[in-house]
């Protein structure tokens, strides 16, 4: 069950994201400031803050949370599962993580349209690859001093994100009409022949 302080921070977050997302679309993101947010909102600067970090935030959502939780579900998944299928249901659970479609759609086109704000994406996306690594390396099962296995590891976990980084933008390009997974697993299929 949820407390009254829980619900009350996600409707603050939802009036935030609604009002920042919004005015990207109108304006642009790299000329809407902050201030416009807070005071479209009805809350103070230090108040946005206090619910997101940075302006980037207001698109990418909270990067730590939804890398962590990418590792977790891979690490959880059966180890008869490979290492390419574990990855997918990672990527499967944290698609939906946090927003419906219609709002991964609306923050895809933002993140893919704008150059700060995709250059931000990778940065966080390759410390998400740094994690998994490992991840995928002992579900290899490799040893860690062995320098194939990593090598393999890190190969399929960046081509994995790749394909996710594809066809997501496909996606945002077709205005969400082509399934998500679909483009995915041509992605995955194209590259793995």
């Amino acid at each position: 069950m949820t407390t009254l302080w829980e619900r009350s921070r996600q409707a603050a977050v939802q009036v935030i994201l609604d009002t920042a997302v919004r005015l990207f679309a109108e304006q642009g993101y790299e000329q809407t400031t902050i201030a416009q947010i807070a005071r479209e909102a009805g809350i103070s600067q230090r108040s946005l803050f206090r619910y997101f970090g940075t302006k980037e935030d207001l698109v990418c959502g909270d990067q730590e949370a939804l890398g962590e939780l990418l590792r977790r579900t891979v690490e959880q998944q059966p180890a008869e599962r490979s290492a390419w299928d574990a990855l997918r249901a990672g990527f499967e659970v944290i698609l939906t993580a946090n927003h419906p479609p219609e709002r991964t759609l609306e923050l895809s086109r933002l993140i893919f349209g704008t150059p700060s704000l995709r250059a931000r994406y990778v940065e966080k996306r390759l410390h998400w690859q740094a994690e998994l690594a490992p991840v995928i390396r002992a579900r290899l099962g490799g040893d860690p001093g062995r320098p194939a296995s990593d090598t393999q590891a890190k190969a399929i976990v960046a081509t994995v994100f790749a394909c996710v980084d594809t066809a997501t933008e496909l996606w945002a390009a077709h205005d969400g009409r082509l399934d998500l997974a679909d483009l995915y697993d041509e992605c995955l299929a194209a590259v793995r022949g």
